[in-house]
């Protein structure tokens, strides 16, 4: 699915407003997976599968990804990080076994670039080596740990392959010796403002400044969906594309905290089709016009823009169409 989202340059951009991590090792939950309305999952090689199960939970992910019934929901599985004896097989088995009906793969506590172009070469060689074609698989970088906040910059510029940068709390927040317990929520003591609005805005900007996607990390409290919403409302705001999710509970509130309004999808298209028309020969080719009450231009059609490639992407639909002025 192409969006309005940033993207990097000759690759798809995708919906990622729910990205919803399942066990490699647990069949229900894959199964249960097929039948969510998520944007994205990834099947879990990593943190949710126990060492001795891994070999096991490799071919579980080759089996459910080759057995489809995903629909138009982005495929991904996330490998262990490259700092473990399990890495290398992670990726080798998944993409020789299911490389056609795999979309990403998330790469957990990436630090620096090298990581990354390490991942990349790798699926470059399986992809010649099996017939698939080269560059096709994207790359999803884990920020975990201030090392890896330092060198986001780097890392999102590493290859045209990486589409997101994700932050992953739980690492990120024992990196920092946090005095925190709960993830997601602000640490005892910061009664004033935002303990992670650092760590979000500098993965945002590190992702935006790289045209690529910035997704927010889990918030295990799974029954507390209010709770959830207003975390995720905090990194929606700022401009974040999605969250990952943990239980079906989730999937609804991160859907609907990362689409656009209705009221203002609907206003965003309108400005797209009015400055069209009004920097048009026939609307009298003004750079600058009115919307209503509102002056429109240049800089208001770039953040229409955003809004509504991703009310389109929602699957939104308008209420009402703009018509010029007689």
């Amino acid at each position: 699915m192409t969006v309005g989202a940033p993207g990097s340059a000759g690759r798809q951009v995708r919906a990622r407003r729910s990205n919803l991590a399942v066990p490699g090792s647990s069949q229900k939950m894959i199964d249960k997976a097929r039948t969510l309305p998520v944007d994205l999952v990834f099947l879990d090689l990593e943190d949710a599968v126990a060492p001795a199960a891994k070999p096991e939970a490799r071919r579980r992910v080759v089996a459910a990804l080759t057995e489809g019934g995903w629909g138009s929901t982005v495929r991904a599985v996330r490998v262990n990080d490259w700092t473990t004896p399990w890495t290398y097989r992670d990726v080798v088995d998944v993409v020789e076994g299911a490389g056609t009906d795999l979309d990403c793969i998330v790469l957990p506590k990436v630090n620096g670039p090298g990581q990354v172009v390490a991942l990349d070469l790798l699926l470059t060689q399986i992809e010649r080596s099996v017939g698939l074609e080269p560059g096709r698989i994207g790359i999803e970088a884990q920020i975990e740990d201030a090392r890896g906040l330092l060198a986001a910059d780097a890392i999102a510029k590493a290859s045209p392959r990486v589409e997101t940068l994700v932050f992953g709390p739980a690492d990120f927040m024992a990196s920092l010796n946090m005095k925190s317990l709960v993830v997601g929520e602000q640490p005892p003591g910061y009664d004033v403002g935002d303990a992670y609005h650092a760590i979000l805005m500098g993965i945002l900007l590190a992702a935006r400044a790289n045209d690529k996607q910035a997704i927010d990390g889990p918030y295990p409290a799974i029954r507390d969906v209010d709770g959830f919403r207003r975390v995720a409302a905090r990194s929606a705001a700022l401009g974040f594309d999605g969250k990952w999710v943990l239980h079906p509970g989730q999937v609804d509130a991160a859907n609907e905290v990362f689409s656009p309004h209705q009221d203002d999808y609907d206003r965003a298209e309108d400005i797209l089709d009015a400055y069209a028309w009004h920097t048009s020969e026939d609307g009298g080719a003004r750079g600058a016009a009115m919307l209503g009450d509102e002056m429109i231009d240049e800089a208001s059609r770039k953040m229409a823009l955003v809004v509504a490639g991703k009310g389109r992407a929602a699957g939104m639909r308008r209420t009402r169409a703009w018509t010029p002025p007689a």
